[in-house]
């Protein structure tokens, strides 16, 4: 590691296409072991991060170290130390699973005795040990983005960068590729997540940086980051339209002077409160008292989304033409 403590430091990093500028001073500091979310729109400059960091591009202006190496000046050191899952499964489909990982082997100059054995190891710590020799064309999506991380791990590297790694799955294979990063995750890898799944970056992340436009607008926790949009908010959604106007009005004496937000079309009432479960446990007894129809009423904690939408103005979801993520 460098002199920072860091498994990733990042200072000013800029990068330019033509009159576009991906990175615009960006820095990161990402801490030894955490899982680190960088969390951004399309377009925002993580993939153009990630690819400064891996070597496989040039940065403009800045530094950057990755296991205290420099990327600049030792490309070649920097890569023995990490591992890198793009946007695109790498994997050959014709070729089985252990095919595939002892191919990788081979071409990180492992011995064959050892890439046999290496690819075995990776096939049972990823689940694919049943599916093993069966054509990759065979696999899921979840199955083929977890045979895509065991490929970057052929070599147990310190570092491992994950652009993108749930792109066009469905929810099963969301989830498998979730449990696989958590069990790097718990042996000690490094990992840097580039996402703009907001409920990945909560799930997955020790911290984040939320960037836009190449700069950094912040980076806390997960919790820290939904505590700057405000604290706990209560919520009720009655039967009728007719009752709107009374829940309103008894969310309105527990909510700090805070007006109640009445979305009409959802039968939705909802306020910001200070004493969350105190708070909660008043509105249901003047539920009870005024008697009111309910469908729902609960604790609502901020989201990440909220916390996007207040830094940037816009949805997560926003593409910017012309710059690459």
């Amino acid at each position: 590691m460098g002199t920072t403590g860091n498994a990733i430091t990042a200072e000013r990093l800029v990068k330019c296409y033509g009159t576009k500028r991906a990175l615009d001073g960006l820095d990161l500091a990402v801490p030894s072991g955490a899982v680190y979310g960088l969390l951004g729109p399309n377009g925002a400059g993580k993939t153009t991060a990630v690819r400064i960091l891996t070597t496989l591009l040039r940065m403009d202006d800045g530094r950057a170290e990755v296991g205290g190496v420099d990327v600049t000046r030792e490309p070649r050191r920097v890569r023995q130390r990490i591992g890198l899952t793009g946007q695109e499964a790498a994997v050959d489909e014709i070729l089985s699973g252990r095919q595939n990982l002892r191919m990788f082997g081979r071409l990180f100059h492992l011995p064959k005795a050892d890439a046999w054995r290496r690819a075995d190891e990776l096939l049972e710590r990823f689940g694919l040990g049943e599916a093993a020799d069966e054509q990759v064309r065979g696999y899921s999506g979840g199955m083929r983005r977890r045979l895509d991380l065991a490929a970057s791990m052929i070599l147990a590297p310190e570092v491992l960068f994950l652009d993108e790694p749930t792109t066009g799955l469905d929810p099963r294979g969301r989830s498998e590729v979730w449990e696989s990063v958590r069990r790097l995750s718990d042996g000690g890898t490094t990992i840097l997540l580039t996402t703009h799944y907001l409920d990945e970056a909560d799930q997955l992340s020790d911290r984040i940086a939320v960037i836009d436009r190449g700069r950094n607008l912040t980076e806390d926790t997960p919790a820290g980051l939904k505590r700057t949009v405000g604290g706990d908010h209560v919520e009720i959604v009655v039967r009728a339209e007719v009752d709107l106007a009374e829940a309103a009005a008894l969310v309105g004496r527990i909510a700090d002077g805070h007006e109640p937000q009445v979305d009409a079309k959802a039968l939705r009432v909802q306020a910001p409160v200070a004493d969350g479960v105190g708070a909660l446990g008043e509105v249901v007894r003047g539920i009870e008292q005024v008697g009111i129809g309910v469908e729902d009423v609960g604790l609502r904690r901020p989201t990440l989304d909220e916390v996007f939408l207040q830094l940037t103005g816009r949805p997560v979801e926003v593409e910017e033409e012309g710059v690459p993520a």
